[in-house]
């Protein structure tokens, strides 16, 4: 039975005490004893008993604001729940370095307390606000803020909305699920107001991502979504276009998602009657192994109590870590699965913003419980609500909490990070769970595990979707008959038909076979045309590489068809440690890149830091634009302790012999790129390394505007249009409002790449490109036409790049990027792809 929300505890005016004067720590926490026992809230005893508290552990909360309270078993020196609150203008020391301004006395016999307590953390998030608390004179302004129930809406305002309002019924097909749902708070966030969404007598904070989710809303609920603060009215407006913006998408992968789940699919018929478990199909395929049951090897969660100043900030840290390794996983996920399955990770790190989750912890804290134990019980608690809600897409939100929560509790204490994926078997094996992580599924190796089977889970889990990405046979919703298997029974698990049928015979075995052979003979002679060249008709050759970051990607590309790799982000070996890897560790990798790509390019970008990529270990100083701040090769040249060891490594393995270039990001002017040269011929001349071609990244318009200039220092340029779209059209592309007019089709973008050829023809240099847009057909299609000869993209968008170039010409492809550099909008250019699709059609229907 759900527990009643806890309401805020009456503050007496008669226990706020302005501009107090204490001696110090313990006169403060005695004084607000007196107060709590003179207003008849507790016994006199209660002040000593807060006076032990202190002693066991620390009560300053941060921020100037300390909250002093008993011991748990001294509740019952509570009369009646009340608050006793000191407001000290000059500030006491609580600990060295901590000043308190705010000291609030906390007398519960149980949970009363928990509404002040949330009401307080966030507070602490408003720095202005508590600034006035601490020297206003008013003492009814520190009740309002503290305890006051919320003023009266204007009139013909509902009570529980905010002061602008707007009414939306969900049209999105699917209802709102974790993608768009962290889209709302992006955009609720961005805004600086307060924004309230209300779907009958349940609200939810817009920027709260497991608060929305637990709306529970589906398609045709209507809802209403307020705001109030500065500019109240304009933040909505710019609210309503972010929600009814995701609209169309959502529609359009609905349906979709519905054409794919119509298509008949056939699996493979067994020779013989099998005993076969029923789940969901989740994943297509086939698969042959002995079923591993991974068990449940949750740790038991310690409760040891410490003080809140110190549990605040291993709290910190340990979310800061886990947001680190997220960012790491979703740019690895992106590269080697693609965007689209990248996004659940980024949906993940949002859970890790949510002020309810981080409140209730803190509260659980206060009350005297250690940090793991309060994170995991938070953990649980928010993901329980979410399972309960009956949705079975929120209910697959609820794993990924849980997956999250894993991950910040083993950042605590890596003792608990729980999990037995590192012990498996000898041979194919095919895992079976209660139900699977997404992080754990997208960092499976599937030459060891050829099939998954869950006990839970849906067929739109992000374990599902990660699985078929991965191209594992999975089913999902199997039940709890499939924890029961013995490990070690033999097994062919039907992804397509959602069965997994226990010991085969010889002939079922042989029929599976055979039906796994003919499918990898078709992937075989579709790996074989990836493999050829993009050789255009008339002759044109442009390479194609791809953008990996480790060697053991590299496979994975070749098999794809790249011809060698235009971009190592060498950032993802500094975002997936907490330290910073030493130039052994460096070495190691570069050479065994070059190894894995057997005598084929390797393209090195140094280390690209800053901007939305930020490695907690390094301590960076906070930037207020950190797009325009120290980032690149502004603070490349700042950290020699960075680059230097960095350029040790790289030289060292290219003296082991294998085509490397370095490349360096975010250069801007031509003293920079003399002074990394400079620092390149040094490290070179101490190692007797061998030269290496030295190249830039295009990515701001002040590199591609002096080309020319730089084009003499530089033996090779690769543009990064991702962010050279940013910086030309002046638009963030992690703003989610105006995110898709980021568009690389803009010709002002175009034109830029356009002058940068024609400035590195002029010196004999060549152009290639490794941004998002080098990934697309027609856009790369636009690339090749402008002179680059060079695309590096994400793998899995090798094929169908070097398909269409290799079905236009040379020629056309010219015209077609004159008329796109000509247009005045992306719209426009855009428009001529029908014609890039004329252009290859006759080819296309030639090979077939």
């Amino acid at each position: 039975m759900a527990q009643p929300a806890a309401s805020p505890m009456p503050i007496a005016r008669e226990l706020v005490r302005l501009d107090a004067r204490p001696a110090g720590k313990a006169a403060a926490i005695a004084e607000a004893g007196q107060l709590l026992a003179a207003a008849g809230c507790v016994d006199a005893g209660y002040a000593e008993s807060m006076g032990r508290r202190e002693q066991a552990a620390n009560t300053f909360l941060g921020h100037g604001v300390a909250i002093p309270h008993g011991m748990g078993e001294d509740r019952g020196l509570v009369r009646r729940n009340g608050l006793a609150i000191l407001q000290v203008r000059d500030g006491i020391e609580w600990n060295p370095g901590q000043i308190a301004h705010l000291v609030i006395g906390i007398a519960a016999a149980s949970d009363e307390h928990i509404a002040i307590l949330r009401r307080l953390t966030r507070l602490l998030n408003d720095p202005a606000t508590l600034q006035r608390l601490f020297t206003t004179e008013d003492p009814e302004a520190i009740i309002a803020a503290l305890g006051a129930e919320p003023a009266a809406a204007p009139p013909g305002v509902p009570a529980n909305d905010l002061a602008e309002r707007f009414d939306w019924v969900v049209d999105y097909p699917t209802g709102l699920h974790a993608r768009p749902a962290t889209r709302w708070v992006e955009a609720a966030r961005a805004t600086g107001c307060r924004i309230q969404v209300r779907h009958g007598e349940q609200a939810a904070d817009a920027a709260a991502l497991v608060g929305l989710l637990q709306l529970g809303l589906r398609a045709g609920d209507r809802v209403t979504v307020s705001a109030e603060g500065r500019d109240a009215a304009a933040a909505l407006a710019r609210m309503r276009a972010a929600i009814t913006g995701l609209s169309a998408q959502e529609k359009a992968d609905a349906a979709l998602a519905a054409q794919r789940a119509a298509a008949p699919v056939r699996g493979w018929e067994p020779a013989g009657r099998l005993v076969s478990l029923p789940g969901i199909a989740a994943s297509p395929g086939l698969a042959i192994g002995r079923v591993h049951v991974l068990a449940d090897a949750e740790a038991a969660i310690p409760d040891t109590p410490l003080p809140l100043a110190e549990g605040g900030a291993r709290l910190e840290a340990a979310i800061r870590a886990t947001r680190a390794q997220l960012t790491a996983l979703e740019d690895d996920t992106a590269r080697r699965l693609g965007p689209g399955e990248a996004a659940i990770f980024r949906a993940h790190a949002g859970l890790l913003d949510d002020p309810d989750l981080i409140t209730l912890t803190c509260q659980l804290m206060v009350e005297g419980h250690g940090l793991a134990w309060s994170w995991h019980q938070a953990v649980e608690r928010v993901a329980g609500g979410l399972a309960a809600l009956g949705n079975p897409v929120l209910a697959g939100r609820a794993a990924d909490l849980r997956d999250v929560g894993r991950r910040v509790l083993g950042q605590i204490d890596p003792a608990l990070a729980g999990g037995t994926l590192s012990d498996l078997p000898e041979g194919p094996v095919i895992l079976v769970a209660e139900d699977l992580a997404p992080s754990d599924t997208a960092g499976l190796d599937p030459a060891k595990v050829v099939g998954l089977a869950t006990a839970a889970g849906g067929p739109t889990s992000h374990t599902a979707i990660l699985a078929r990405t991965l191209g594992l046979p999975a089913l999902v919703a199997g039940g709890r008959a499939l924890l029961d298997l013995r490990p070690g029974t033999q097994a062919v698990l039907d992804g397509s038909a959602g069965l997994l049928h226990l010991d085969p015979g010889e002939a079922d075995l042989a029929a599976a076979r055979a039906w796994m052979e003919a499918q990898q003979e078709q992937r075989a002679r579709e790996a074989a045309r990836r493999a050829e060249p993009a050789v255009t008709r008339d002759g044109h050759r442009v390479e194609v590489a791809a953008n990996i970051n480790l060697p053991d990607q590299a496979d994975f590309a070749l098999a794809q068809g790249a011809e060698g790799v235009g971009l190592m982000r060498t950032e993802f070996l500094f975002l997936e440690r907490g330290e910073t890897p030493d130039e052994e560790d460096q070495h190691r990798i570069y050479r065994a890149m070059l190894e894995a790509l057997q005598g084929r390019p390797l393209i090195v970008r140094a280390l690209d830091i800053g901007g939305d990529k930020q490695v907690p270990h390094l301590r960076l100083p906070v930037e207020a634009n950190p797009f325009l701040g120290v980032r690149g090769a502004r603070l490349l040249l700042r950290r020699p302790d960075l680059l230097e060891p960095q350029l040790r490594a790289l030289y060292r393995a290219a003296a082991g012999g294998g085509p490397l270039s370095i490349m360096f990001p975010m250069v801007t002017s031509v003293p920079e790129v003399i002074a990394l040269r400079a620092a390149c011929e040094r490290i070179r001349a101490e190692l007797g390394a061998p030269e290496v071609p030295v190249g830039i990244m295009v990515e701001v318009p002040a590199a591609a505007v002096q080309a020319d200039a730089l084009a003499k220092h530089v033996d090779f340029f690769s543009v990064g249009t991702n962010d050279l779209t940013q910086y030309v059209l002046a638009i963030d592309r992690q703003n989610p409002e105006l995110a898709p007019e980021a568009d690389s089709l803009h010709p002002a973008v175009l034109r830029l790449i356009a002058q940068t050829v024609e400035a590195a023809t002029r010196h004999g240099r060549w152009v290639g490109v490794c941004g998002g847009l080098a990934g697309e057909p027609f856009g790369a299609a636009l690339l090749a036409g402008l002179g680059v000869a060079e695309l590096s993209m994400t793998p899995r968008d090798i094929p169908a790049v070097k398909s269409v170039l290799r079905g236009a010409t040379l020629a056309g492809l010219r015209d077609l990027a004159a008329r796109a550099t000509a247009c005045g909008t992306a719209a426009e250019v855009k428009a001529l792809e029908p014609e890039l699709l004329a252009m290859t059609r006759p080819a296309a229907q030639e090979a077939a």
